[in-house]
């Protein structure tokens, strides 16, 4: 199984080093690829502008692959649920594509590819923050699956 996570936007220097670091340590467990796809441009209406972006999300995302999409609407998980779920996924051995949309939203075509929703909870995020939270949580996921002290909650049973 392979991890990618595709993102609108790119990220802010400060940003860039915290994600690349954990896709680093990510990479120590699972093979992980991300992919950004740029910005639609503000002159249009936000149903214009997730369009546009649903469209580039589209053309990033492997015919492959099951998409978990994050959706405030989504499911919750503690990181021990989310460890259980990667598990399942990599013993499913398919592919998982994590996108994480720009300010407006995602598009209809992006929603209707999701196999799961994923919520970080009901806290407005902006995007940028959001991927970087995702990185570290499919990192802690990973610690937690191979019982690393890096995480200091609960293990799973």
């Amino acid at each position: 199984m392979r991890l990618l996570i595709v993102a609108v936007g790119k990220l802010r220097p400060a940003l860039r080093e915290v994600c690349d670091d954990y896709l680093r340590r990510l990479g120590r467990y699972l093979p992980v690829e991300e992919r950004e796809v740029r910005e639609a441009g503000r002159a249009g209406s936000a149903a214009r502008q997730r369009e546009d972006e649903g469209r580039r999300i589209l053309e990033a995302l492997p015919d492959s692959a099951d998409v978990v999409l994050l959706d405030v609407g989504g499911q919750a998980w503690s990181s021990e649920e989310l460890a259980e779920q990667l598990n399942g996924w990599r013993l499913a051995a398919r592919d998982r594509a994590f996108v994480i949309g720009g300010a407006v939203g995602v598009s209809p075509d992006v929603a209707a590819r999701a196999k799961v929703r994923w919520s970080l909870g009901t806290l407005t995020l902006p995007h940028e923050l959001a991927r970087v939270v995702v990185t570290e949580q499919l990192y802690r996921a990973g610690t937690i699956l191979r019982g690393e002290p890096y995480h200091r909650g609960e293990r799973p049973t």
